[in-house]
């Protein structure tokens, strides 16, 4: 029997199945028990393994990624909310004109210490504006803040992109009169 790492939830189990294409066949009333139950069982078989985010090519590589702490929640809570006050901290400078005056910041190489600190954790998605924001700062026009993204994430952000430009091709506007009537 494998022992899954508990840092992994049960949506993080369920997008490793999905993303493996693992045969393994849930329902949302699975809770996290159930679908290391059925991860277990499958272990017991022969897997083929196609490519994949997690770059897993074998059985033994997914029980040692499962066995380990889910590379995605490294932060603990008391960090992450460290990482948040930094995010509102520079998206604050940069709502007001970048103004280090009216900022939290005594210069910019505290600001751009800041920003090099929180880039790491970029799948937190105000980090990412944060870096965004920063990105269009006129005083830092030779430095570039890329949040590191995981594959993972990277992969849902380019399909909700995809979903996004799809939902406005479908769309079309029309000019003319419009009757409504009430009964």
């Amino acid at each position: 029997m494998t022992i899954i790492h508990k840092s992994f939830s049960k949506s993080d189990l369920i997008d490793i199945i999905n993303d493996l294409q693992l045969k393994i066949v849930h329902s949302h009333g699975d809770n996290k028990k159930d679908i290391h139950e059925k991860i277990n069982d499958l272990l017991k078989e022969k897997i083929v393994f196609f490519d994949n985010h997690y770059n897993i090519s074998n059985k033994d590589g997914l029980i040692t990624f499962l066995s380990k702490q889910n590379p995605n929640k490294t932060l603990t809570i008391k960090e992450k909310e460290g990482v948040m006050i930094v995010c509102k901290q520079i998206i604050y400078y940069c709502v007001n004109n970048y103004n280090l005056k009216i900022s939290k910041y005594e210069s910019l190489k505290e600001l751009e210490d800041d920003a090099d600190y929180i880039k790491q954790f970029g799948d937190i998605p105000s980090v990412r504006r944060a870096c965004k924001l920063l990105n269009k700062d006129p005083k830092f026009k030779n430095t570039t803040f890329n949040p590191r993204i995981t594959p993972q994430t990277q992969k849902k952000l380019e399909e909700r992109m995809e979903l996004k430009q799809n939902v406005c091709q479908s769309l079309q506007r029309e000019q003319g009169e419009i009757c409504v009537t009430f009964d």
